[in-house]
């Protein structure tokens, strides 16, 4: 069963100024809540986010699947707990914003058991990815010097 998660958020800064940040995975921890990620550019690279605290927590390995600077990154999700698609989208807006779509099709693991862990804990992912996603526009903002 798969099940998708979309949040966009409009960023005071131009669209490579988004990408870049975006895409500099070390720096993703600064704005994605608990979250540390590393990993290489482009199609084929191998991207791996650890999501916890301290040493609890799950490890969510990608490959990136598509690779078009500064709009579009698509992510295959491979790991044990984590599987599915990723996407994140750049749009250009006028007077030098952006908008980011970040988008998740992910596959249940467990039947039943999953479907029912992801309407409990769908609420509170979808909040935790609003706010990542508003630290992220506070961010590249000041990239931009805005």
């Amino acid at each position: 069963m798969s099940v998708r998660l979309e949040r966009a958020v409009e960023v005071d800064a131009p669209a490579q100024t988004v990408w870049d940040l975006l895409v500099d995975w070390e720096r993703q921890g600064d704005w994605m809540l608990l979250t540390r990620v590393y990993g290489g550019q482009g199609v084929g690279a191998d991207v791996e986010a650890f999501t916890g605290v301290g040493p609890v927590g799950f490890t969510d390995t990608m490959r990136v699947t598509g690779w078009e600077p500064p709009y579009r990154c698509l992510v295959e999700h491979t790991g044990r707990v984590v599987r599915g698609s990723g996407s994140f989208i750049v749009e250009p807006l006028p007077r030098g914003r952006s908008r980011l779509v970040w988008s998740e099709d992910v596959e249940l693991p467990l039947g039943i058991v999953g479907w029912l862990g992801w309407v409990a804990l769908r609420p509170v992912m979808a909040a935790g990815l609003e706010e990542s996603l508003a630290r992220f526009a506070r961010l590249a903002a000041a990239d931009a010097g805005r």
